[in-house]
């Protein structure tokens, strides 16, 4: 059952797919903030604190392996299968004029595919996986092919515990420039360390990466979408191309890029601030509060 809570980070649910979540609640315009891969919701705590105030911010627990409830047994976890889920997690919830955000994970692009979910009304794409870039660099890369080694994703959470190790730029190095805290980064790997079904969960994720080609008819699909899309970008980012931000902006119909100076992909830990507000911004023009 559902707590009765308002605080970040404090989970509800599970949806009948099995995601947790949090949930401000309130009136406001609704704005659902999704996260990437080795995090959980926590990842979005200091932009929900800047946000509450006017909207009601709702953030899934993905199963990327730092969620805490593993999923179903039978649950499909791959690309697609997780869009899906998304828009199935919308509608369960009776969500509308949805503003969806991503970071990292891309998988919001597919959600606004046609036959996603007409219950997005706009797209905020910040610092994340676009076009063919799945997964993103060599440590996307390493993460999926240890998925694939018999114990290579209790490995990799094994070794990732010490900070010098993930700070590296092949493992954690180069998703932020301020770092992640460690009591909140070890909160993340703690479930992939001590739960077999929550790596059994991320390596459904991560064995199951579509073909590039595939990538790109979704993303062409994509195009289709009539909302307005804003689109924040770390100038340094080294896993998510700054070039690919400039395509999305001419990608979609109604486009606006942002830059974001000292930061890397993770800009909800490295500007915090920066981003709440051009995400306020965005909402301000763009959402159903300016009709209240």
């Amino acid at each position: 059952m559902p707590v009765d809570s308002n605080l970040p980070g404090q989970l509800q649910g599970p949806t009948s797919s099995g995601l947790m979540y949090s949930d401000t609640g309130g009136d406001g315009p609704v704005v659902v903030l999704l996260h990437g891969v080795l995090m959980n919701g926590s990842l979005w705590d200091e932009v929900v604190e800047g946000l509450r105030d006017r909207y009601r911010c709702i953030v899934p627990d993905l199963p990327f392996g730092a969620h805490r409830t593993p999923m179903p047994d039978d649950a499909e976890l791959d690309l697609e299968s997780l869009a899906k889920m998304v828009a199935e997690f919308l509608a369960e919830l009776d969500l509308h004029d949805v503003t969806l955000v991503c970071n990292d994970w891309g998988g919001a692009q597919l959600v606004v595919s046609p036959g996603g979910s007409d219950r997005v009304a706009n797209l905020a794409l910040v610092s994340c996986e676009a076009f063919d870039n799945y997964p993103p660099g060599l440590p996307g890369r390493l993460l999926c092919l240890n998925a694939f080694l018999p114990g290579g994703t209790f490995l990799t959470s094994q070794l990732l515990r010490p900070r010098v190790i993930r700070h590296l730029p092949f493992t954690c190095g180069n998703m932020t420039k301020k770092r992640v805290s460690n009591d909140k980064f070890m909160s993340w790997i703690e479930p992939l360390r001590h739960n077999r079904k929550i790596r059994r969960d991320l390596n459904k994720y991560l064995r199951n990466v579509p073909k590039k080609d595939q990538l790109l008819e979704w993303a062409e699909h994509q195009r289709t979408f009539q909302g307005q899309v804003l689109i924040v970008w770390a100038r340094e980012d080294r896993l998510m191309p700054p070039t690919h931000a400039e395509q999305l902006e001419k990608h979609f119909e109604n486009a606006e890029l942002v830059w974001v100076a000292d930061a890397k992909t993770l800009i909800p830990i490295d500007q915090p601030e920066i981003l709440t507000s051009h995400i306020r911004t965005f909402l301000a023009d763009n959402s159903s509060l300016k009709d209240r």
